[in-house]
């Protein structure tokens, strides 16, 4: 995003290779190789496709494989991973999901999994290791709470990530700043802005509709937000009094004539930031139609049972996520949800990272 308020647009495939610029994607590289442990299968298979159709459309002779399910457990609960095809020389995207809601598996598991098979490849000679994770768990936690002895966990996992063996990152909208975690490998923290932008674009340049952030941590991603739909924009303050309990204080911006809201964060866990916020804008701004765009939605059941509420009693017209977690069954069939695909946007990345090609920043 460029501080003009430029509208960003998602990336799109590289033009085709001039075949006399030493910079040609025919170069003498290794081939793509694109895995998922078995947690991340929904997403490497859809990534890998996607990088088949862009070297398609290059004229490109590079292969671009796929390996999938890499991992297994022995009847002792230890984690393996076995590498079915040679992966020397490539360049490795590994992808996982962090958190599987419909899964017996927890964050802490598909965690292992991923160091495990990161390190697979490392020790069996993979010639660049990125890590493909587009939910970044446990990046909440980068600073302790207040007065409480608390450690810095994201700093943790940035660490083992590290030893495990990885030379980069792709992420989603991660909870904080994470590159400062990471040292001195290339961290792709990438926007989901442009998803919105596009999801919401009929609202564009209306009087009524205000663009409102859940706390100050939301406040510059919804300003941009509403500078390229045109639109006002608001913030909303809250405080925690409890563990998974929020508050909204206030909200503060021009309501005047506004009768839509589009909210925004990066994630919902429990939902209680998202129910507070609603029925205040309902109860004390007046708003009749509000509709609510997050990231990552992790499936927890109270948030559900929050958002079936606040549908049926509190203007929620729509909500709108991605699929940056495998989303349960009872999310998928909310009539008002909609579940957005990163296939596009992150393969086109996963593309340009391995061609070296600039990233564009969203």
């Amino acid at each position: 995003m460029s501080a003009t308020g430029e509208k960003p647009v998602l990336p799109s495939a590289p033009d085709k290779p001039d075949r006399g610029n030493s910079r040609s994607i025919e170069s003498g590289r290794g081939g793509l190789l694109i895995a998922s442990c078995r947690a991340g299968s929904y997403l490497g298979a859809r990534f890998a496709e996607r990088c088949r159709h862009l070297a398609a459309d290059a004229c490109s002779c590079d292969t671009v494989d796929y390996l999938g399910d890499i991992d297994f457990r022995f009847s002792d609960s230890e984690t393996c991973v076995r590498l079915e095809i040679d992966a020397g020389g490539k360049d490795v995207f590994v992808c996982q999901a962090l958190h599987t809601p419909e899964s017996q598996r927890c964050v802490d598991q598909n965690l292992m999994s991923f160091l495990i098979a990161v390190r697979a490849f490392r020790e069996w000679g993979a010639r660049r290791i990125i890590a493909v994770l587009p939910y970044l768990a446990y990046a909440r936690q980068d600073n302790p709470t207040r007065l409480k002895r608390e450690p810095t966990t994201v700093k943790l996992i940035a660490d083992l990530l590290l030893e495990s063996g990885i030379d980069g990152l792709i992420t989603i909208h991660p909870h904080s700043k994470v590159h400062g975690f990471f040292g001195k490998i290339p961290v792709f923290s990438l926007e989901s802005l442009p998803i919105f932008i596009e999801e919401f674009s009929r609202f564009r340049a209306r009087s009524d509709v205000i663009a409102v952030a859940p706390d100050p941590g939301a406040a510059k991603f919804v300003a941009e937000f509403g500078r390229n739909l045109e639109i006002s924009s608001a913030i909303a303050s809250k405080y925690r009094p409890r563990r998974e309990e929020a508050v909204v204080h206030e909200i503060i911006g021009d309501f005047e004539g506004k009768r839509t809201a589009i909210i925004l964060d990066d994630m919902i866990s429990t939902g209680g930031t998202i129910h507070a916020l609603v029925k205040k804008l309902v109860e004390e701004r007046k708003i009749e139609e509000i509709y609510f765009g997050v990231t990552h939605n992790l499936c927890i059941s109270t948030a559900l049972e929050k958002l079936i509420e606040l549908h049926s009693r509190y203007n929620l017209r729509g909500v709108v996520t991605t699929d940056s977690i495998p989303q349960s069954g009872s999310f998928i069939g909310l009539p008002f949800a909609n579940i957005r695909s990163l296939s596009e946007f992150m393969g086109e990345i996963i593309y340009k990272v391995h061609y070296d090609i600039p990233v564009m920043e969203v």
